[in-house]
């Protein structure tokens, strides 16, 4: 039986697709149920007590005083977080989970200072019709130049990319940068991804060709996911991604079967999400 593809595209899928298109049935058409990691909770703490510098402090006030401030009121809410209850970390792992935290807000203020930034909104979300094609995001930063020109800003927790896969990762923010033009009316200037862990940033310009070409591939890969969708063919691409994957048992690349996925993670939560 046909899979029934999902509603809508955001620029997580299109990478989880090209990373993936195995992973991307499991996660985006079969939704099956993903612990939670260290890594993924960490990057939802820091993005809040970022976005939280920014909501909450004027500028002239977005001090690293004012970051720790935010990280701090976001770490007690994350004490009920069942997320983060789920890691069940010993007292020693909470305390360099949250020392870690600490060390990439404070890594931020090495990559720009916010009392120079004028931001039009954090997390915001757009959503259009491209070429038939639900596309939605959510933005971390937008920001505004002294010229009134829009940059998009998406911070990431993880390692920064090698040379040679920078471009492959700014995939992301382009998309954002498109549905700017899409939504706003208006082509962002420049899109950045700020990685708090080295800290190091990568930057492009997006070019009205550039978006053109992004925009075609965007459409390229919802003809993909709707093929896959009808051939039920989901096949999986191996890298040294692999090694994290939740999902890899049911793998075929390492002699699992994809069917088996839903009956077992399914049953452990007493059914698929």
């Amino acid at each position: 039986m046909p899979f029934v593809p999902p509603r809508s595209l955001s620029p997580s899928k299109v990478t989880s697709f090209r990373d993936c298109a195995l992973a991307f049935r499991f996660n985006a058409i079969e939704h099956l149920p993903e612990e939670p990691t260290v890594w993924t909770v960490k990057g939802t703490l820091v993005h809040r007590a970022l976005e939280r510098l920014f909501w909450n402090h004027d500028r002239g006030t977005r001090s690293p005083e004012a970051a720790r401030t935010e990280l701090a009121r976001s770490w007690a809410e994350l004490q009920t977080d069942t997320e983060y209850l789920a890691l069940a970390l010993a007292p020693a792992d909470a305390d360099a989970f949250r020392a870690d935290a600490d060390a990439l807000v404070q890594n931020y203020f090495a990559l720009e200072d916010p009392d120079e930034i004028t931001p039009v909104g954090v997390e915001i979300t757009l959503e259009a019709q491209v070429a038939g094609v639900r596309l939605r995001g959510i933005i971390d930063r937008l920001d505004q130049t002294a010229d009134g020109e829009l940059v998009v800003v998406d911070y990431k927790t993880g390692r920064a990319p090698s040379p040679a896969y920078e471009q492959s990762r700014l995939i992301g923010v382009h998309i954002y940068a498109l549905l700017c033009q899409e939504v706003l009316g208006r082509r962002p200037v420049e899109v950045k991804l700020l990685h708090l862990k080295e800290p190091t940033t990568i930057t492009a310009e997006p070019s009205e060709q550039a978006l053109r070409g992004h925009r075609q591939k965007t459409i390229a890969v919802w003809s993909a996911i709707e093929r896959a969708c009808r051939d039920e063919d989901f096949r999986p691409r191996t890298s040294p991604l692999c090694n994290y994957c939740r999902f890899r048992a049911f793998c075929p690349a390492y002699g699992g079967d994809p069917d088996q996925a839903a009956l077992v993670l399914g049953s452990q939560i007493g059914g698929a999400a």
